[in-house]
């Protein structure tokens, strides 16, 4: 998931949210030193051994733009939570709202660990991720992104050092793309494409350029790449030149929003090809201009409620009887970034930051219900991913997986 809003001037105006009086520093995390676990279980987190409070602060997008990936994924951060909340070990969630801003995401950072936050979750926007990261950084508390994919949420762009508190439980942009490419080259068998990116979205561009690297690698050809802005309702003028260029797919990177009135205005035009593009498009609400338009639309995401894989049906059946709808991947990553937490405290027998910290770190085939993470040495899970199908079902939309495609 998603990871929005352009990179130009994010430096300086990184520089200038955090150039005051850094936050109080945090209490200390409390818990004893239980030896570290003898298992996991798969979809259902980690086998319990260390007692106390696990404090989970989860920043989210609860209003704004982007105000239902942040209510999904607080909807899986919860559910996990929950779980995890037997024996000795109490984890608890306090989610603030950053009104899906960048400005506001290091501010609500430094509240959640001032609050005593054991470790943190968020964001889904990678723009809004790569603000909170110096924060995590300088108060020593592991950040674990559920879905921001941009590989600049991990490493520093200006040093290209890792974030020493930073992670990720999803894939990233480069990767992505490369599904994306694959998937159209390989699968759909096309290979002249044309792209519509969302120019104020490091997302969108950081997507565009992983799906072109592949693409072109692997024989396809890109002949135009046209750009939006976020907020944009009227994409008459670049689809009539997309039109006249006749592709044989059109590649839409961004955001649920956009993309759906894209596809609409794109099959009013009469552009008939293929649309694909990534998991900014998992929404309920993507179909809502109208599923007639959806028909050769799919697009590359972290989880399908429809994969069989061991963990995921005992996820959704829980998630289903907890919210009563199915979860979206978004639901699925917040779930994962909280067990996966867990299971590093479990495995470092300690509630001490660092520590958890640590084992983050050392995170290898963690069976998480969006597939199997380990965590590499720039702080990215390595995993599989998915490609569904847009659909509607009873009115509702509904993604069915396609294929698996493996890193």
């Amino acid at each position: 998931m998603l990871r929005k809003i352009a990179l130009i001037g994010l430096a300086a105006g990184a520089a200038a949210l955090l150039s005051g009086c850094p936050p109080p520093a945090p209490p200390p995390a409390t818990g004893n030193t239980a030896p570290p676990p003898a298992n996991t279980t798969p979809g259902n987190g980690p086998a319990t051994t260390v007692s106390g409070t696990l404090k989970i602060g989860h920043f989210a997008s609860l209003t704004g733009n982007t105000a239902m990936f942040g209510k999904s994924t607080d909807d899986g951060v919860k559910l996990a939570a929950e779980e995890l909340s037997t024996g000795g070990l109490t984890v608890t969630v306090e989610t603030l709202d950053d009104a899906s801003q960048q400005a506001q995401a290091p501010q609500v950072v430094s509240r959640l660990i001032s609050n005593g936050a054991t470790a943190i979750v968020g964001e889904v926007a990678s723009s809004r991720s790569i603000a909170a990261a110096p924060i995590a950084d300088r108060q020593k508390t592991a950040m674990v992104s559920p879905s921001s994919t941009n590989p600049d949420v991990t490493v520093d762009p200006r040093t290209k050092a890792t974030h020493p508190y930073v992670f990720r439980v999803c894939f990233t942009d480069p990767f992505q793309g490369a599904v994306i490419a694959r998937f159209v080259r390989e699968t759909l068998k096309l290979s002249r494409v044309v792209t519509l990116k969302d120019v104020r979205n490091a997302y969108s561009v950081g997507l565009a350029k992983g799906f072109k690297d592949r693409f072109t690698q692997i024989g396809g050809t890109v002949i135009n790449e046209e750009a939006y802005s976020e907020g944009d309702s009227d994409f008459r003028s670049q689809l009539t030149r997309i039109q006249g260029m006749k592709p044989e797919a059109l590649i839409v990177p961004g955001y649920y929003r956009e993309a759906g009135l894209i596809i609409k205005q794109a099959r009013d035009l009469g552009l008939k090809v293929p649309v694909i593009g990534g998991d900014g498009w998992d929404s309920p609400t993507l179909t809502d201009v109208g599923g007639q338009y959806f028909n050769d639309c799919y697009f590359s995401n972290h989880f399908s409620p429809f994969e069989t894989r061991p963990g995921v049906q005992e996820f959704v059946k829980a998630y289903e009887a907890k919210y009563n709808e199915a979860p979206n991947a978004l639901a699925a990553l917040g779930y994962d970034a909280v067990k996966l937490i867990a299971d590093a405290a479990n495995r470092a027998g300690s509630l001490d930051r660092t520590a958890i910290r640590d084992q983050i770190e050392k995170t290898v085939d963690f069976p998480g219900v969006t597939g199997q993470i380990t965590i590499d040495k720039e702080h990215n899970a390595v995993k599989s991913a998915v490609v569904v199908r847009v659909e509607t079902k009873d009115g509702k939309a509904s993604f069915p997986l396609v294929t698996t495609i493996a890193p």
